[in-house]
Parts: C-alpha cells; structure tokens; sequence
C-alpha cells in the first residue's frame, strides 16, 4: 500500500499534525511520500521523497491551486490512499479530492485495526472499522490519535513542484482571534467537567474543586455545547490545549478530541463511575466512583488541610 500524506504548514512553519501523518502510515504498515506546500528552509523531518511547492508564491492557502497539485501527483505516485490532518485546511481540500477521485472517504480517523481505519461513533462511545469499497480512499485524521514513538527523524528527498496558473483565492494572512476570558494554558491546576456531571447546576461544583486546589475549572465540549460553561474553558482539539502540572477529569470518559488537548498534563487524576472509560488509559490515578459525591468530599478534606 502506498499513502500520499498532505503535509501541513502555517507562516512557514511545519505543524504538528505531519508527523501524524507518519504515524499513521507506519501504523498501516504502508509506503509514503509527502506533499507539502511551504518553506524550503524548514522541512519536516521525514524519511522519504517530499513533493515541495513554494508557499510563498502558491500561498499557504489556496483551494484551486492545491487542489490540482494534489490530483497531479495522484496522477504520478499513483496511492490507494490520500491522507489529511482533521483541520481547517483536511476538512476543506479533502472532499475537493475524494469527490473529484469519486473515491470514498473516511473522516476523523483514530485508529488502525489490522489494515482498516477505525471512527468514533455515538459521541466517541464506539468504534467501528470502516472499509472502502472504491480503489482509492481519501481519509482525514483526528488529532492527536496518532503519534510517533520516537522523537522524529530523517531528511526527506525535495523534488520542488513549479506551479503554472492561480486559483480564484488570494491567500492575504491570518488574523489572530480575538482574546478573552480566562487563559487555560497557564493554569497549572485544572479541573474539567465533562457530561457525567449530569446537569448545569453541578458544574459550581466542579469549580468549587479548582478553586480548593487554587487552580481554574475547564470543559468537555459536550458541556460546552449545551451551553453549560462558556467556549474558553473547553478543553481539547476545538477548544484549548492544556499541559497543567494536575488535570482532574470529573465524568469525562475520554473522547480523542479530548485527550488530544489534555494528555501532556503533568498528572491526570480521573473521576468516573466506569472503570473502563478511555480516561483511564492516560490517568496516572482513576477514581471509580459517583463524582456527584466523591467531588464534594474531596473538596472539603482539602479545604481542612
């Protein structure tokens, strides 16, 4: 098997997500090269033949433009697969692919399990495989669900793409977003509130835990969408991305879009009542209990110390 994996740079630099991409690939036990539009200057590190286009006169951003690059060298390397971070940019330009392949394709992929991709499904509490039926399929990967083992490694082989034509974008910048609100990334104590809270009332009670640990309360995004707490407090892959010395999971069972945005905390403490809730693979301490009164006691003995 052969993958193309589209690699992903941002104002000249080289994200994170690409060696995802090589996570995955190695996980499919797969041949791969690389497409990446951006600076010749910083190069991921990666071991096999880079396909580079000049990010400053393609721009970093252009539908039409990446688009047809992408279909060329599908053309030329010829892959069963084409795979793309689960970004802005994956969401974006990978139906553009799979539509114009009229090829399948398999979104926020967590997982390999012999071969076949793996999704969440029912708000993350199953899994399922899913398998193509189509000769190629176009596949975008959750982040954080994939990663190397080692620190990564190697100088890729640059064979430079000379772009002809422009698209109907003009790629001007980014704009920063706005600032606001409290700033979970330099907290160094963090108690989250996920759904097993149970109802909007308990979440005082989660920060009356943070506040007794003299850190600041955070969110799932299940809480947040039912409107809870507010979008600044979410934790994980669209809300922040945290690496506190203490992370306490209150009923959270541990969605990958979750952990993605969690799991480099210092120490995890989780609270669920299920004692195989996916929380439990990243927790240093798993309390299996109802938090609704776990929580409160817990907050009282720290209270007295």
């Amino acid at each position: 098997m052969k993958i193309l994996l589209i690699a992903e740079s941002r104002e000249g630099k080289v994200l994170g997500g690409t060696y995802e991409l090589i996570a995955f690939a190695a996980k499919m036990n797969a041949e791969s090269v690389m497409f990446l539009v951006g600076d010749e200057s910083v190069l991921p590190k990666y071991d096999g033949k880079l396909y580079l286009a000049d990010g400053k006169t393609v721009g970093e951003y252009n539908p039409d433009v990446h688009k047809q690059l992408v279909l060329d060298l599908i053309a030329k390397e010829n892959p069963d697969m084409v795979a793309f971070c689960h970004s802005s940019y994956g969401w974006d330009l990978a139906p553009r692919i799979a539509c114009t392949l009229k090829a399948a394709q398999v979104s926020e992929v967590v997982d390999v399990v012999d071969g076949v991709p793996v999704v969440p499904v029912c708000n993350s509490k199953l899994r399922r495989d899913v398998k193509a039926k189509t000769a190629k399929t176009v596949v975008t990967l959750q982040a954080g669900a994939f990663g190397l083992s080692d620190e990564p490694s190697g100088t890729p082989v640059v064979e430079k793409i000379v772009v002809t034509g422009g698209g109907r974008v003009q790629f001007t910048g980014y704009e920063q977003a706005a600032s606001g609100g409290i700033d979970l990334g330099k907290a160094k104590v963090i108690v989250s509130a996920g759904r097993g809270i149970g109802k909007p009332e308990n979440v005082a009670m989660i920060a009356g835990l943070a506040k007794a640990l003299g850190g600041e309360y955070g969110a799932s995004r299940p809480v947040v969408d039912s409107e809870w707490v507010e979008h600044n407090r979410q934790v994980g892959t669209t809300g922040q991305t945290v690496t506190p010395k203490l992370y306490v999971a209150c009923g959270i069972s541990g969605a990958i879009q979750h952990l993605a945005g969690m799991k480099k905390s210092e120490f995890i403490v989780a609270i669920n009542t299920d004692k195989d809730a996916p929380i439990g693979d990243v927790a240093d301490v798993l309390v299996v209990a109802d938090l609704k009164q776990f929580v409160p006691l817990l907050t009282e003995k720290i209270k007295s110390l």
